[in-house]
């Protein structure tokens, strides 16, 4: 047996004698943890929610399929022998009860019964979660999810008890990993699934949905009170090590490298000493969310898989190991790998005492040791091996002065162009942080070229870069510019330009969520639309609203028109406001009108920057006017039932809030800094070309004319849709809810707005006491006119105008 003191916090373990004499080693490490929270149970925790939501919205698509095959079966289910579906049925309970009754009499023989206990608090946690949702889904819940877990039933729960309790039972209890308790199990479940549907007594969605909640809860219960430490203690990692060959004599525990793998100093008999790291199974899994985001988000040629194995952890990072040496690479020799049982594996390194280059003061990096790195690395560039972690951890220097690179597990062989230039832009902006751009540019340059360099200045963007050199970037945010200005000194020639490394931006995953919430709203509304309502319509007022829509483009060319000094047709211009209203079904509402508008003045001759100054100018003007008439339209609406001439309280809470939002932009600096550069490059510019525009009485009135009239016909055209349906609003009411809409949906993220604006000009009016079976279908039949009507036209204008070479 191994006998264990504590020292200072410090385990000090004696192992057992080995053989051949050998005196017992040992090994200093802290005190191992009793339980571990596991992170591959997190991430099924995770899975498995992710799948109760995918099974209840697919059942809720398929419901008519779901309802026809369980009338199917319930038909089948009568032709059966009651004596056979009965003991089916009891079969499959005693089953139930009996599997997990005799797995956990064979733990407690095994004096396994803390797994028993888990297993039981995951059952009465299981039971307790479905008795309460299902209680939830009974009463307040949704009709819908009511309907689908109990088929409109009574008697039927929506979540069977005994099926969630059994699964969190065997969840928590780890019986996956024992094959013939899983099958039997398994077995029992389907053949209890089948028994409940066949007699009714549960659905299709809901048998699926209680065994995915009781998933659920046995994962919960693993993380939450975690597993016991598998994980092989000290004396089994020098036991491995002297299968291999070696004698140690004593070991330490170091510090854990920055991917959370144990290290280990193992000294030998022959005084050397080995470097050990220890790739522990339950830690593959770290910050596999972190690597899925990168491999989705960015296209780096990676051929790494973001879920990786211990076996092919432990290939890669010998293979590059072996292949660095190969290359004549300053780097640990490798001198042997190895399995700790199933839970565990080794790579033993000789040691080579350096010092990280994080560790080394910036006035001690001299020209000389930056050369020295860059040699390093075009080694590997030559062998076509990339390291990816090119940073001052990884980087270290010996008690010679010469440098070594640590961290093989990092890197890929037979890399291609890309992943070569990225290691090269990475070096490249490490260095700059600690020395310098020039000092580093002009290190790589000596020993690479200015060409190699040039093919890393495409590269040179934040989101390529580590993790940590990106942080460190926050403080010093001109180096990147720096760098490739210093490599565009050397290269002339060279175009800075720089190369798409993400496949889609946040911002592009942010806008496909609000378009498919947007269209599932929209797609709601239509299906709460009454028919009756609709036959009844007075189409003559669909008319007025149309020519108002109509006329919109019109009043939009002449706001366009008054803020260009330049001489428009107003034909064309025209025919660009409803190429505008094309382009609005895949850029948001406050961004096509602005590009369109810009590249046809730009084609009409127009400099770049006056025609982004004009285009600033009348959207600077619409916002002023858009404020000014919501706020007059909200005063008229608050004082038209009043006695005296006194704002509602409803404007007045506006009002507070706006100041509320202004206080808190204004006073965050990096909410400021946004708002501020973002204004700046819409409306540089834009005082002048209103002083241009000022000169001219004419254009002045077209310019504020256009503005106005746009805001009253789309006004207009709201108020027709009301009254197409037989209701009625004040025009100042009406007037204040389109406002308040059309700015919603001018800062949504979808094309168009789409959904934002629709879900707020129906709260509106609803609130404005507009009922809700005529605010739905007025408000689609005004979006219907000026959003989708206008995309035909609006194709056929952007067409016309680019083959015209106008757009």
């Amino acid at each position: 047996m191994k006998d264990i003191k504590e020292r200072d916090g410090t385990t000090v373990a004696r192992g057992t004698s080995p053989p051949g004499g050998e005196t017992a080693v040992l090994v200093a490490e802290p005190l191992l943890p009793q339980r571990l929270r596991r992170p591959s149970d997190a991430l099924r925790f995770l899975a498995t929610l992710l799948g109760l939501a995918a099974v209840i919205l697919l059942a809720l698509v398929a419901r008519k399929t779901l309802n026809g095959l369980e009338a199917d079966v319930a038909d089948g289910t009568r032709r059966v022998p009651f004596l056979l579906s009965g003991l089916v049925g009891i079969l499959g309970g005693v089953a139930m009860l009996a599997i997990p009754a005799a797995y956990a009499v064979e733990r407690v023989l095994h004096r396994d019964g803390l797994r028993v206990a888990e297993g039981l608090f995951a059952a009465i946690a299981g039971m307790v979660l479905s008795f309460v949702l299902g209680e939830w889904i009974l009463g307040p819940g949704p009709e819908d999810l009511r309907m689908l877990l109990t088929g409109g039933r009574s008697g039927v729960e929506p979540l069977n008890t005994l099926l969630t309790s059994v699964i969190a039972y065997a969840t928590a209890t780890r019986i996956s990993r024992r094959p013939t308790w899983r099958a039997a199990l398994w077995a029992a479940v389907a053949v209890n699934s089948v028994a409940l549907f066949a007699g009714l007594a549960a659905t299709i969605p809901g048998i699926a949905v209680s065994i995915l909640v009781g998933l659920a809860v046995g994962y919960a219960t693993l993380y939450g009170l975690g597993s016991p430490n598998t994980r092989p203690p000290g004396s089994a990692i020098v036991a491995a090590v002297r299968k291999l060959g070696f004698h140690p004599v004593k070991a330490h525990r170091l510090d854990d490298d920055h991917q959370g793998s144990r290290r280990y100093a193992v000294g030998l008999k022959d005084g050397t000493r080995l470097d050990v790291t220890v790739l522990d199974r339950d830690r593959q899994v770290a910050g596999l969310l972190y690597r899925l985001w990168r491999r989705i988000r960015l296209n780096s040629e990676t051929r790494r898989r973001a879920i990786r194995s211990l076996r092919a952890e432990l290939e890669r990072e010998a293979l590059m190991a072996y292949a660095s040496q190969a290359a004549g690479v300053g780097s640990p020799r490798l001198v042997g790998t190895g399995e700790i049982g199933a839970e565990a594996a080794l790579l033993i390194y000789e040691h080579v005492s350096t010092r990280a280059l994080a560790d080394i003061p910036d006035e001690e990096i001299d020209d000389h040791l930056l050369a020295q790195i860059w040699e390093q690395v075009m080694l590997l560039q030559v062998q076509r091996l990339a390291h990816r972690r090119l940073t001052g951890d990884s980087i270290h220097v010996d008690d010679e002065g010469r440098v070594v690179l640590m961290d093989a597990r990092s890197g890929e062989i037979a890399a291609g162009d890309l992943l070569l230039s990225l290691d090269i832009a990475q070096l490249l902006t490490y260095l700059g942080l600690r020395v310098g751009a020039e000092r580093s540019v002009r290190a790589a340059a000596a020993v690479t070229g200015p060409n190699t360099l040039a093919t890393a200045l495409p590269l040179l963007q934040r989101i390529a870069l580590t993790r940590e050199t990106r942080a460190a970037l926050n403080k010093n945010k001109g180096l990147l510019t720096a760098i490739r200005e210093n490599i565009v000194e050397l290269e002339p020639k060279v175009e800075a330009g720089e190369v798409r490394l993400e496949r889609f931006r946040p911002r592009t995953l942010v806008t496909i969520i609000a378009s498919a919430f947007a269209a599932y709203l929209v797609l709601t509304s239509l299906t709460r639309i009454d028919l009756n309502v609709v036959t009844s319509a007075k189409w003559s007022w669909t008319g007025v609203a149309f020519a108002a829509a109509m006329l919109s483009y019109v009043a939009a060319a002449l706001m366009l028109r008054g803020f260009v000094p330049e001489r428009l047709p107003l034909g064309r211009t025209v025919l660009a406001q409803f190429a505008g209203s094309f382009v609005k079904l895949v850029a948001p509402a406050a961004v096509g009108g602005v590009a369109i508008n810009t590249r046809y003045l730009q084609k009409r001759g127009i400099p770049p920057g006056q025609a982004m100054a004009s285009v600033g100018a009348s959207q600077l003007t619409g916002l002023a006017l858009h404020i000014g008439l919501l706020l007059l339209f909200a005063y008229i609406t608050g004082s038209s039932t009043a006695a005296s001439f006194t704002p509602s309280r409803t404007l007045v809470f506006v009002l507070l809030a706006v100041a509320l939002v202004l206080v808190i932009v204004l006073g965050v600096p990096r909410l400021r800094r946004v708002i501020t550069s973002r204004l700046r490059s819409l409306f540089s510019g834009v005082l002048p070309r209103l002083l241009d525009v000022l000169q001219s009485p004419r254009k002045i009135a077209e310019g504020f004319t256009g503005t106005l009239l746009l805001t009253i016909f789309f006004v207009l055209c709201l108020d027709a849709c009301i009254r197409a349906f037989g209701d009625s609003l004040n025009f100042a009411a009406v007037a204040v809810v389109f406002l308040a809409g059309n700015a919603i949906g001018s800062a949504a993220p979808t094309p168009g707005g789409l959904g934002a604006v629709e879900v707020a000009l129906i709260s509106g009016l609803t609130l404005a006491g507009l009922p809700q079976g005529i605010a739905t279908p007025a408000v689609l039949l005004f979006r219907l006119l000026t959003f989708w009507l206008p995309v035909l036209p609006g194709w056929a204008s952007f067409t016309y105008l680019q083959r015209n070479d106008a757009l």
